[in-house]
């Protein structure tokens, strides 16, 4: 039998269908490849029981002919996703012992559609953080390797578990989310296809929220066709969410595949920055010509308040955080930590239980949300934001379909390479994908070559608000140009 690990979801589903496998014999692969990459601390919490019920119960509408969208299909949920009657904790002391008595929307859709829960995936501590090594887990180990090197590689973050599950074949497909990069930084670490919806396209309902105005649920996979199949169950409008697009879910499959020809797509100039890696410069540039030469336009623009937006983003990340984090006290649920007097107790319950990126992040947001500091720095932020916002939609009106950039300004660098020093270094990690968040639109990241060491690189393709199915025709238009790419077996 072909190795059931190594199919895409696509190629699982002929399989399936064909009856070459069962849906529990696809989940046991996958449950025995994870048990032998428990190394890579991938999954915070395997849940081998789970699956193999809802892969017999999924054998089980196949043989009556009821098969769904996903029937069978394992996937593996970061953290973040509250899963009814399975531990959720978002990689945080503090939420620890929470089991949630509910499902997350974007989750309840997978298992509508048949798809197989294999677990909880590993990442930074309420999603705060580019490398996934903020989580009370401990850090997450890419199965990438420098050539010649034994190093210890991040996977990126905030969805690095999902992202290295996927890149080592322990699940065909993965949920992230993304506030500011989390899910296409990681993709292009890993060498995966990571997308970020617009937002609104999924729901938030029952995601630890972070950032609320930033987040956004979407899926990885190991291709471009697989990351339409699950964007397609993961969307849809939520009444549970104010935030949740009340629009019909397109199709997403179908675009993949679709022609190209005679889009316009821009090439950002403030997306060049001072001391960019040749590397980087390079793949830019052979993703123009694979565009162009399927018969796309390429058009010099400008978005010139890109080079505030990270800046901007790093005070209105904070101070959603704040708030947000604030109703961890440890008197409803999750960690309570002994104190006499009250307030004894929240101090105690929220100095054990936050980490200290956690508690950087709430400190400045609670900051610039103080009185006499609000006008000066959140609001300001806030004018900003809708400056970048515009910016796109000039490009937009003025017929650009699509823009191309880097995804990240370099490929991943080492486990503890980067989070003893300044903040502000790991910060710079976002420097191509927070517009897209402070912007609220979808984003693509496809694997597009290899770095010098071996190490994988990705392209993004940004499109406008609800346009998902451009994405997926000019990824795959990638994709084929730059063939696929994984990493050889060490763990």
């Amino acid at each position: 039998m072909t190795d059931l690990t190594a199919l895409t979801i696509t190629a699982a589903q002929d399989g399936l269908r064909r009856k070459e496998f069962t849906a529990v014999e696809l989940a046991d692969a996958h449950l025995t490849a994870m048990e032998r990459a428990r190394g890579l601390n991938a999954f915070v919490l395997e849940t081998p029981e789970r699956a193999r019920e809802m892969a017999k119960a999924s054998d089980a509408r196949r043989a009556a002919g009821n098969a769904r969208p996903l029937e069978g299909i394992p996937v593996a949920v970061k953290d973040m996703f509250c899963t009814q009657g399975v531990r959720t904790t978002a990689c945080s002391r503090i939420l620890e012992p929470f089991v949630p008595t509910y499902e997350s929307t974007v989750t309840s859709n997978l298992w509508r559609d048949g798809a197989v829960l294999l677990g909880k995936t590993n990442n930074d501590e309420f999603a705060m953080g580019s490398s996934n090594e903020t989580s009370c887990f401990g850090p997450v180990i890419s199965p990438w390797r420098r050539k010649g090197a034994n190093t210890h590689l991040v996977p990126g973050g905030s969805s690095g578990g999902s992202a290295a599950a996927v890149a080592a074949f322990l699940a065909p497909g993965a949920t992230g989310t993304d506030t500011g990069g989390s899910i296409r930084q990681p993709a292009a670490f890993t060498g995966v296809v990571g997308l970020k919806p617009t937002y609104g396209r999924c729901s938030r309902w029952g995601i630890v929220a972070f950032a609320s105005s930033l987040d956004q649920a979407g899926p990885f996979a190991r291709s471009v066709a697989d990351a339409a199949l699950l964007l397609r169950s993961m969307a849809g409008h939520d009444l549970k969410d104010t935030t949740s697009a009340d629009r019909p879910v397109p199709d997403y499959p179908a675009a993949v595949g679709r022609s190209v020809n005679r889009m316009r797509i821009g090439i950002p100039k403030e997306y060049r920055f001072d001391g960019m890696p040749a590397e980087i410069e390079a793949l830019w540039e052979k993703g123009r010509a694979w565009l162009t030469e399927a018969g796309a336009e390429m058009i010099d623009v400008s978005l010139p308040h890109t080079k505030y937006a990270l800046p901007a983003y790093y005070i209105v990340n904070p101070a959603e955080a704040s708030s947000n984090l604030a109703r961890y006290d440890g008197v409803r649920y999750g960690l309570r930590a002994p104190g006499g007097e009250v307030i004894d107790m929240y101090e105690h319950t929220r100095a054990e239980g936050f980490g200290k990126e956690v508690v950087r992040r709430v400190m400045i947001g609670t900051y610039v949300l103080s009185a006499g500091y609000q006008d000066a720095y959140y609001v300001h932020a806030q004018r900003v934001r809708t400056l970048v916002k515009k910016d796109f939609e000039n490009c937009f009106a003025a017929g650009i379909d699509a823009m191309l950039t880097p995804a990240t300004p370099s490929a991943a660098f080492g486990v503890g390479e980067k989070s003893s020093g300044d903040p502000v270094e790991m910060y710079r990690n976002d420097l191509f994908t927070v517009t897209v968040n402070m912007a609220g639109l979808p984003g693509i990241v496809v694997p597009a070559g290899l770095d010098g060491q071996g190490l994988p690189l990705g392209l993004q393709v940004i499109g406008r608000p609800f346009d998902e199915e451009t994405l997926f025709s000019l990824g795959a238009v990638i994709e084929k140009a730059a063939g696929t790419f994984a990493p050889e077996r060490w763990w």
